[in-house]
């Protein structure tokens, strides 16, 4: 995995990690002790639900350990504010389009591209980091290459 990941990030991580061990599983446990104690456990819906959940609750247990252990930190002061990196936002135009677009560079967990939320691992995020304006990026993508213009950064 590896994920960057600002400490903020990890912060919210370890506070989802430590909610799922600890209210969450209590929950699901006091579930399962409820819907057993309505009998048959091979016709009965709730408990085969608070199973599942239980399943689902401990998978997303082991998804945030890994992601952890796993990340690396990135500091997201970065100290040049000329040259993109985590939390920067520009305007970038896609040259083959004419096309122009505000961009942040975020973490994979802040992703968002319908809101121009690009991961700073994605294919454009990975080019565009450590440039600055004015720069002409060659953005390699699994559908084709294509030319980015670093127009301004804008924070």
């Amino acid at each position: 995995m590896n994920n960057l990941l600002t400490e903020e990030n990890m912060k919210k991580l370890r506070d989802e990690l430590e909610y799922r061990m600890t209210v969450k599983r209590a929950e699901i446990a006091k579930e399962k002790l409820v819907a057993a104690a309505h009998g048959d456990r091979s016709e009965n819906a709730e408990y085969k639900e608070a199973c599942r959940n239980y399943r689902e609750n401990d998978n997303r247990i082991q998804y945030l350990m890994t992601m952890i252990s796993t990340a690396t930190i990135i500091d997201d002061n970065g100290p040049d504010k000329s040259v993109l990196g985590i939390n920067s936002k520009a305007r970038i135009k896609f040259i083959e389009d004419d096309d122009e677009e505000i961009i942040t560079l975020v973490t994979t967990m802040d992703l968002d591209p319908e809101n121009m939320l690009i991961s700073i691992e994605s294919d454009l995020g990975k080019a565009l980091t450590g440039h600055k304006a004015q720069d002409i990026v060659e953005v390699n993508a699994p559908g084709g290459s294509y030319t980015v213009e670093v127009l301004e950064i804008l924070s």
